[in-house]
């Protein structure tokens, strides 16, 4: 009678979760079922997260035949939007695409968080990777990183260098730069690329590392000229310029972004996605779109993501408590 019972009992504990099991590759063979699925950007209209995640929605769109939206976010360094993310219902129907400061580092830069980087996500897909530019304005009468290093080392504090605000991978990489090159320079926070570039060509600061393609444009036109790129190899898109380590500098900052979803995602449609993803960034025409803003594709699994992530948090958190960088 005893064992029964207990038979009864395993099985009124088993039937809920085979059911729920059983369900999964029905999610994953449904979805989407209903529409629209929204993909969250966690900074405004033309930011990189912004393009990336309209290219993979409208591919996502034709692809399965149902309606993809971008919600733009912004706001806290790329936290609200990614908060939004990790606090929607874990079904497939809101998506994010974000970047490694939301993604980790701001766990550092912020303090407390309203969300658990390492714990709220299903990691979907890398997407893309953009090079940064260390660029100077050519009154400083250098040429190469050497050249600028000197100078600085002659001049402590004299000179200037502009970013894309507090705690920004811009701010991040030229700290690692002075801490790396024992030298020492201004820090003039400004609220976009755009902002930070004119400063640069005005001369208001003298030094930046921005996003390559607010710089590309202007190099040699402008008073602005390019002496390296922040990435650990030379960029397919400017293959004529060193990286800072072949010029002496041990420093790597990439602004790369990826596709996330909150946790407990069912597994079958992250895999769905993540396959969709690869597919998307393989289609030339997107490619090439991606290529005009020098952007390169870097589709990768949840472990190649998840180490983008804790490279960074290596990398970051000794500049950042190293030149106590503080955003609060």
């Amino acid at each position: 009678m005893k064992r029964l019972v207990l038979k009864r009992l395993v099985l009124a504990l088993a039937a809920p979760l085979l059911a729920v099991l059983l369900a999964f590759p029905a999610a994953a063979q449904d979805w989407p079922a209903r529409q629209p699925v929204k993909i969250i950007a966690p900074f405004g209209p033309g930011s990189t997260p912004d393009l990336v995640a309209r290219q993979i929605a409208d591919y996502f769109q034709t692809k399965f035949g149902h309606s993809f939206i971008v919600e733009n976010r912004p706001g806290a360094g790329g936290n609200r939007g990614t908060d939004a993310v990790a606090k929607a219902e874990p079904d497939g129907y809101t998506l994010g695409v974000s970047i490694g400061g939301p993604l980790g580092v701001n766990a550092v830069l912020f303090g407390n968080l309203p969300y658990d980087p390492a714990k709220d996500f299903a990691l979907v897909s890398l997407l893309v990777t953009q090079p940064s530019a260390l660029g100077v304005n050519t009154a400083l009468g250098v040429n190469s990183v050497a050249e600028l290093v000197a100078l600085l080392k002659k001049n402590p504090d004299k000179y200037n260098y502009g970013s894309i605000g507090n705690g920004s991978l811009s701010q991040l990489a030229m700290e690692a730069i002075g801490l790396a090159s024992g030298t020492e320079l201004q820090h003039v926070p400004y609220n976009s690329s755009p902002a930070a570039v004119t400063a640069l060509i005005q001369n208001d600061v003298q030094v930046a590392c921005l996003p390559a393609i607010s710089l590309t444009t202007l190099a040699g036109v402008k008073p602005i000229k390019i002496l390296a790129v922040s990435t650990a190899k030379r960029s397919p898109f400017l293959p004529d310029v060193p990286t800072l380590k072949e010029s002496g500098i041990d420093v790597e900052a990439e602004a790369w972004n990826g596709l996330i979803a909150p946790a407990g995602t069912p597994q079958p449609i992250v895999d769905k996605l993540r396959a969709a993803v690869a597919e998307a960034l393989a289609v030339p025409a997107i490619r090439e779109k991606l290529a005009t803003q020098l952007m390169e594709p870097i589709p990768g699994d949840a472990a190649q993501f998840r180490a983008r992530i804790d490279a960074d948090l290596a990398r970051w958190t000794r500049v950042i408590r190293e030149a106590d960088i503080k955003v609060n």
